[in-house]
């Protein structure tokens, strides 16, 4: 049999400019998986991540708190999030034209943001949880958007790449919670809107194992964060 770990980056900076790329803490946190890892003596035949910055960051900063000793991490696209900025650059616009109680929570949201003030949290999460149901059940489309099909289809594909490799074999997986949602909903065979419920508790450099080999893939555990202090926890 062999085993999955799947690895959601460091914290990252939703709230700047540049939302593609890791904070210090998230850097910290890349480091920690890594000593982790290490210290429980798994050794990777196999490592991969997704294009984006902070998964690749993530990975890379593992690598090296690990000592080296890893294979040369590789790029698997499909491990990708899915386009959060595009879906507020383009898709909430189309949601709030059409309801107004989104474009209120739309509103605050930018506003808490731009001000920087205390609540802007929970305010974006608020409407990001309904702008994203929204996109998973097929109501708010964009061209420049791929659709929730086509991220689950990549998904699953990057996933058949993974679980494709020689038997015995231990694969890290660095990537980020929507993935790791997608592919728990899909091993347990929960309905589709599972995958958010999931994605809404995946920590930042939190640990899921799944054991596969014969065509089957099993979970043994979900968002692990254990090699984590207290200082080093977040969800955003």
């Amino acid at each position: 049999m062999s085993e999955l770990l799947l690895i959601r980056h460091g914290q990252a900076t939703p709230f700047e400019d540049d939302t593609d790329r890791l904070s210090k803490l998230g850097e910290q946190q890349a480091r920690a998986v890594g000593a982790f890892l290490t210290a429980s003596s798994i050794a990777p035949s196999r490592v991969v991540h997704g294009p984006l910055v902070r998964q690749t960051r993530t990975a890379l900063l593992a690598a090296e708190a690990a000592g080296g000793a890893w294979p040369a991490p590789e790029t698997l696209p499909g491990l990708a999030e899915y386009d959060g900025d595009g879906m507020l650059r383009l898709l909430a616009p189309v949601l709030a034209e059409r309801d107004p109680a989104f474009a209120t929570l739309l509103h605050d949201a930018e506003t808490l943001r731009e001000n920087e003030l205390p609540d802007r949290n929970r305010a974006f999460q608020k409407m990001l949880e309904r702008l994203l149901n929204s996109y998973l059940l097929g109501e708010t489309v964009h061209p420049g958007v791929e659709t929730w099909a086509e991220f689950r289809g990549r998904v699953r594909s990057a996933l058949e790449d993974i679980l494709g490799g020689p038997n015995g074999s231990t694969v890290l997986a660095f990537t980020s919670g929507g993935v790791i949602g997608s592919v728990v909903a899909g091993v347990l065979d929960a309905p589709e809107t599972s995958v958010l419920k999931l994605n809404w508790r995946v920590r930042n450099a939190s640990v899921t194992r799944f054991t596969f080999g014969n065509g089957r893939i099993s979970l043994d555990s979900f968002n692990e964060t254990g090699h984590l202090s207290p200082q080093l926890l977040s969800w955003r």
